[in-house]
């Protein structure tokens, strides 16, 4: 079961993804703006993540899983075709969702585009290598231990149960697949989709890049080459971010996340028209 919510009572649907691993609270600003603008807008927490439940298990990388879940709840909501964004992780997401499952997307909204070795490396871990090792040393009890799925369980309790009665084996045998996931992407334009792939997609797309090791600018820029009805939009000037350092951090955050709304409303204006509430 997957924890989610609907912001807005009519217009289009826009289903969002936050980063990382993380809940649906990280992508609500965005979300209330949007709602705001006349859409319908699906916040959700994604397996294995926030409230929702927790599954290890799967043939295909948690990645895919994550973009035929969220199928399956747009389907039962009869929201597709949809407008999917995310940054990140959410964009991988929004991505593999438009591969996937062509017919249910209509729109892409894309920013913090993920690519390269420091990404493949670092998420690798991150998002399961540590939890491989916790398992290793520890068994399932040091698992849940862990800050990360301990706040699982802290949000939805039967992840404990679930989580101790699996073998250790089985899963670090599949934290390891989905680790490979990551490792054979670092080539990719985009971990998770080739070149082929993503030429594939033919929607109105809105690609803001990142600008750090994880989230290079130039995978924002190449992703920006092969969607043929992409455009590309920067949150800040290279001057702008030449003075980051001296700024404070809240401050920032807080005009990033105003500026990536500035940039969304236009161009969801311009590409979907929707009836303003």
């Amino acid at each position: 079961m997957l924890n989610y919510e609907v912001v807005g009572k009519e217009g289009p649907w826009i289903v969002l993804t936050p980063g990382g691993r993380g809940d649906l609270e990280g992508i609500r600003y965005l979300g209330n703006r949007l709602a705001k603008e006349g859409f319908r807008i699906l916040l959700h927490d994604r397996r294995n993540c926030g409230a929702s439940e927790i599954r290890i298990e799967g043939e295909i990388s948690e990645q895919e899983i994550w973009a035929d879940d969220v199928y399956a709840l747009l389907k039962q909501l009869e929201a597709t075709p949809v407008i999917a964004g995310g940054g990140s992780a959410g964009c991988r997401l929004s991505l593999l969702l438009a591969l996937r499952h062509p017919e249910a997307v209509r729109g892409l909204l894309l920013w913090w585009v993920t690519g390269g070795d420091v990404a493949s490396t670092h998420l690798g871990h991150a998002y399961y290598g540590q939890f491989i090792e916790a398992a290793e040393k520890g068994g399932m009890e040091a698992v849940c231990q862990t800050d990360y799925f301990a706040a699982r369980i802290d949000s939805n309790p039967y992840g404990r149960t679930y989580l101790l009665k699996l073998n250790p084996l089985d899963f670090i045998d599949t934290m390891s697949s989905w680790r490979d996931f990551f490792i054979e992407g670092a080539r990719l334009p985009v971990i998770g989709a080739s070149e082929k792939e993503l030429e594939s997609i033919n929607l109105p797309a809105c690609i803001v890049p990142g600008n750090d090791a994880v989230h290079p600018q130039s995978r924002g820029e190449d992703l920006h080459r092969l969607l043929s009805q992409s455009e590309i939009r920067y949150v800040r000037t290279e001057a702008e971010l030449a003075e980051l350092s001296n700024r404070d951090p809240i401050d920032v955050m807080r005009e990033t996340g105003t500026r990536l709304g500035n940039i969304f409303v236009e161009f969801l204006s311009k590409n979907f028209q929707p009836k303003k509430l």
